[in-house]
């Protein structure tokens, strides 16, 4: 995660046009400016709006970043918990005003229970994997109360007709791997981590393996593009 957080603190520290690439394996680049996570709340989409709405209680932010969401959680007066895997990242927020910032995995993390666990930006693709996003859902188990819920987005690589996408895909299936699964490394500055898996998830294959966790998975908004919210829940949706 080097190169994400260094982009986001030469942001904090003036540089407005930092900018990340992110490097699929085939050799597809898209460049992400860094300010993009540091966007007011008017800038915010509508799922990350309507994400936030749903909130309440003890709320831990996962893969905060720069810290956005926790801001506007903090000012609606709840109790947030925002954690990141990049310790720049956790140095940023701090100095942006997020008072409870932790450098940590929400995967071994045990600060909960907690009574909403965000995952926005699809910070769900962390997993990496299907087999990954198995394991991780049997975790949150010992993170959220009774009664409690995750909030999550990701997006349908399907929902695309670019030639490039779609000969990815079929690769994917070839091999074996479930579409949503890619393969990418981010670079700032030259500076390019390792290559890492990230999971994109369509909403059947989320429902069905939150099922076998023992989640209910309720669709909370859809996006032509592709882009869904999502909330789990013990039990039936609510």
């Amino acid at each position: 995660m080097a190169p994400f957080g260094d982009a986001l603190r030469a942001f904090a520290e003036g540089d407005t046009d930092a900018e990340l690439f992110m490097h699929r394996d085939d050799g597809l680049s898209v460049s992400l400016p860094a300010r993009h996570f540091f966007r007011p709340p008017s800038e915010f989409t509508r799922l990350e709006t309507l994400a936030l709405g749903r909130c309440a209680g003890r709320v831990l932010d996962c893969g905060a970043g720069a810290g956005p969401h926790s801001l506007v959680l903090q000012e609606r007066g709840l109790s947030v918990t925002a954690i990141d895997l990049s310790r720049e990242a956790v140095e940023v927020m701090t100095r942006r005003g997020v008072r409870d910032a932790r450098h940590a995995d929400v995967a071994s993390f045990r600060g909960g229970p907690f009574d909403t666990v965000l995952l926005l930006g699809h910070t769900i693709g962390l997993v990496e994997t299907v087999d990954g996003l198995d394991a991780f859902l049997h975790g949150l188990q010992a993170l959220v109360a009774d009664g409690g819920q995750v909030v999550l987005d990701s997006v349908d690589v399907r929902a695309t007709d670019d030639p490039v996408n779609l000969a990815y895909h079929e690769v994917n299936r070839r091999t074996g791997r479930y579409v949503g699964e890619i393969r990418d490394a981010l670079e700032f500055r030259g500076v390019k981590g390792p290559v890492h898996g990230w999971l994109q998830v369509d909403e059947e294959t989320l429902a069905e393996h939150a099922a076998r966790a023992g989640w209910s998975c309720e669709v909370l908004l859809t996006e032509p593009n592709g882009e869904a919210l999502f909330r789990l829940s013990r039990g039936t949706s609510a």
